[in-house]
């Protein structure tokens, strides 16, 4: 592999068990983000410069072989990368699994890995519908967020929903519409629900954010609310 000398990657976290579902895995955090979404945990990330080039990844790589089953790309967001496919598809030939965390913008991406089998699970983030998406995330997105979606349910790839709510910014009834959303595009499954967490540091300075959200009411036939805390 031709490595780039830059240094896209800010941080790995070089140990997990909740990234993955039932796998080992280390996540490697891509600096830069095309979202600037208010309620963002991670501004060092997403406003900051990377700090490790992609051998220094690889290296950190060939000693967790056969102690890890799983590499986690995010960010930021990790797909903006000009080089990330070659990124993906050598991690891929080392023998790991491969999650992508992704907001959905570039599917024209998704759509080359998802072709080269060089990735195993995504976890799509559903920021919100078109009414409040522009205001949350200070981007135009929503339509290439829908692309992604519609890609992934197209294919057999395994992939989640996933959504943070700020009770300031999505209310019951928007995220009542947002299953209905996904119940018309036919995602079927678990949909999950990250609460704000009141006091993190974030983007913008956020209020206090309530959670009075009931996953067995707002559950229906097809797709089941996980709340994750």
């Amino acid at each position: 592999m031709n490595v780039s000398a830059s240094t896209p990657i800010y941080s790995i976290t070089p140990f997990t068990l909740l990234d993955y579902p039932h796998q080992s895995a280390c996540i490697l955090w891509f600096a830069g983000c095309n979202m600037r979404c208010l309620y963002c945990y991670n501004p060092e990330i997403v406003l900051g410069k990377g700090k490790l080039t992609f051998e220094n990844v690889l290296d950190f790589l060939h000693t967790r072989k056969n102690l890890l089953d799983a590499v986690v790309f995010s960010g930021g967001e990790c797909l903006l990368h000009k080089n990330c496919i070659e990124f993906i598809t050598t991690v891929k030939k080392m023998g790991f699994l491969v999650k992508i965390d992704t907001n959905g913008s570039k599917p024209n991406v998704l759509q080359t890995l998802i072709h080269q089998k060089t990735i195993d699970y995504v976890a799509l983030d559903f920021k919100s519908l078109p009414n409040t998406f522009e205001k949350i995330t200070q981007s135009n997105l929503f339509n290439a967020f829908k692309q992604s979606l519609e890609l992934l349910l197209s294919h057999s790839i395994a992939f989640e929903v996933r959504t943070t709510i700020h009770s300031d910014l999505i209310s019951k009834e928007d995220l009542t519409s947002m299953i209905h959303f996904l119940e018309q595009k036919g995602y079927q499954g678990q949909y999950y629900i990250q609460y704000f967490v009141n006091e993190a540091p974030t983007l913008e300075k956020m209020g206090y954010s309530h959670r009075e959200l009931d996953s067995e009411s707002l559950s229906t036939a097809s797709i089941q609310i996980v709340i994750r805390n």
